[in-house]
C-alpha cells in the first residue's frame, strides 16, 4: 500500500526519533556523548545505508539546520555578558582567539597543500576552530576536577564557539568573493557585507524589542514563544538574503544577556530546543555520504591531525603570551579536541555554499571526524585534567605540567 504524504512524513519522523533514542542509549552505555549516537542513528537509517529515510525527505527537512543554528547561536550569545567578560579578563580572550585561529590556519594551509580550492579550504579551516564543550564539561563534572586550570578550560570553551561563528562568517564572505572566475567586483564585497551588517543590527534591535515586550508579558510560556518567533523570523530573513543567521542570532542573545538582569530565558530556551537539536544531529548523519568515506582518505586524516596540532600549538602560544601557569600552557590543548554541535551546523551551511562534490567532501570530513573526536575527546580531557593536577583523587606523577609535552 502506498502511503499518502502526511502518513509518510509522520512515520519518517517517528523512525528518526526512535533511531535517535535507541542509538543514544547505546552510546550512553559505551560512555559516549549523545551526539555521537544521534549522528550514528542518522547514518544508519539514512539514504546511504538502510534507506529507511529517502533523500527527498532529508532535503525537505533541511530547514532544521537554520532553525537549530539560530538556537545554538542565541545560546552562545549569553557568554558575551559584559560582567562575565570583564571578570575573565583579556587573558582568556587572547588564549581563545589564538587557539581557534591557529587550528583554522593549520587546516586551511593543509588543505591548500592538497591542492583543494581556496573557498573550500577557508570554510573547512573556519569550522575547525570550533570546540564542542559537552565532552570536556562532562569529564570535568565526572571527576569533580577543580582549580585554576579547570576555570580556564571552562572560560575558553565558552568563548570558543563564538570565535568560530565570527571566523566562519568572515571566511564565508571571502569564499563568496572567490567564486567563478576569481575576479572581485565592488558589489561582491559590499552586498554581502551590507546584508550581514543589516542582520546584526536587526538582531540587536530585536533584543530591545524583546526587553520591552517582556515588561508587559509575565507568562513564562509567552516569553518563550516570543523568543522562538523572533529567532525563527530572524533566521528566515537571513535565509531570504542568503546570509548565515549565526552572527545575527548571536548578537540577539548577547544583547539580551546584557539588557536583562536575569538569565532565566536562556534556561527556558535550552529546555525547549532538545527535540530540534536531536533532529538536527540525526539529519546531519543522514547527509553523510557513506560511500564517499573511502575517497576521503589522506585528506580526512590530514584534517584530523592538523586541527589537533593547531589547537595544541595555538593554546600554548596564547597561554605564554597571556602569562598563564605551566599547567595551562602545556595541557590546555588536550582539553579542546572534541568537535560536534556548532561545527556540524557550520558544515551544513558550508555544504550549500560549495559545489555538490566539494560540499559532500566537506560534510564527510566534518561528520566522520566529529564522531572520532567525540570518541577520543573525553579520554584526552581526562588526561589533561590528570596531568594538570586538577583531579582531587589523583596525584599526577612527578611534574604533571611537564608531562603534557612529552
Amino acid at each position: 500500500m502506498e502511503l499518502n504524504y502526511t502518513a509518510q512524513v509522520l512515520i519518517d519522523l517517528a523512525i528518526t526519533l526512535l533511531a535517535a533514542f535507541c542509538l543514544s542509549r547505546i552510546a550512553k552505555r559505551l560512555r559516549l556523548p549523545n551526539v555521537t549516537g544521534y549522528i550514528l542513528a542518522g547514518i544508519l537509517i539514512g539514504p546511504h545505508c538502510l534507506k529507511l529515510i529517502d533523500a527527498q525527505t532529508v532535503e525537505a527537512m533541511s530547514f532544521l539546520t537554520d532553525a537549530a543554528l539560530a538556537f545554538i547561536a542565541f545560546g552562545v550569545g549569553k557568554f558575551f555578558k559584559w560582567s562575565r567578560l570583564k571578570a575573565s579578563g583579556v587573558r582568556v580572550v587572547v588564549v581563545t582567539v589564538l587557539e581557534a585561529l591557529a587550528a583554522a590556519a593549520a587546516v586551511t594551509g593543509t588543505m591548500l597543500l592538497f591542492g583543494l580550492p581556496l573557498d573550500f579550504s577557508l570554510l573547512l579551516g573556519a569550522i575547525a576552530s570550533a570546540t564542542a564543550p559537552a565532552s570536556t564539561l562532562m569529564t570535568i563534572k565526572q571527576y569533580k576536577a577543580k582549580g585554576h586550570f579547570v576555570d580556564t578550560v571552562l572560560q575558553v570553551v565558552a568563548l570558543d564557539d563564538a570565535v568560530a561563528l565570527i571566523a566562519f562568517s568572515v571566511c564565508a564572505t571571502v569564499a563568496g568573493m572567490t567564486e567563478g572566475s576569481g575576479a572581485v567586483r565592488a558589489q561582491d564585497i559590499l552586498l554581502p557585507l551590507a546584508y550581514n551588517v543589516a542582520a546584526i543590527l536587526v538582531g540587536g534591535a530585536l533584543a530591545f524589542v524583546l526587553k520591552w515586550l517582556m515588561q508587559r508579558v509575565t507568562s513564562d510560556y509567552n516569553r518563550l514563544l516570543l523568543v522562538v518567533i523572533m529567532l525563527m523570523g530572524l533566521a528566515g530573513a537571513c535565509a531570504a538574503v542568503d546570509v548565515s543567521p549565526l552572527l545575527a542570532c548571536m548578537v540577539f542573545g548577547a544583547m539580551h544577556a546584557n539588557l536583562s538582569r536575569k538569565q532565566t530565558l536562556f534556561k527556558k530556551v535550552d529546555r525547549f530546543t532538545p527535540p530540534v537539536l536531536t533532529l538536527f544531529f540525526v539529519l546531519s548523519g543522514m547527509r553523510l555520504n557513506v560511500p564517499m568515506l573511502a575517497s576521503v582518505g589522506a585528506i580526512g586524516v590530514a584534517y584530523f591531525v592538523a586541527r589537533i596540532a593547531g589547537k595544541c600549538l595555538g593554546a600554548r602560544v596564547g597561554a605564554v603570551l597571556a602569562h598563564e601557569t605551566p599547567e595551562v600552557r602545556n595541557c590546555l590543548g588536550l582539553a579542546l579536541i572534541p568537535q560536534a554541535g556548532v561545527s556540524i551546523g557550520l558544515a551544513a551551511l558550508a555544504e550549500r555554499m560549495l559545489s555538490p562534490e566539494l560540499g559532500s567532501l566537506l560534510s564527510v570530513i566534518i561528520l566522520s571526524s566529529a564522531v572520532l573526536y567525540e570518541l577520543v575527546g573525553p579520554a584526552s580531557a581526562r588526561l589533561a585534567l590528570r596531568l594538570a593536577g586538577a583531579i582531587p583523587e589523583e596525584k599526577a606523577v612527578n611534574n604533571p605540567a611537564a608531562e603534557c609535552t612529552r
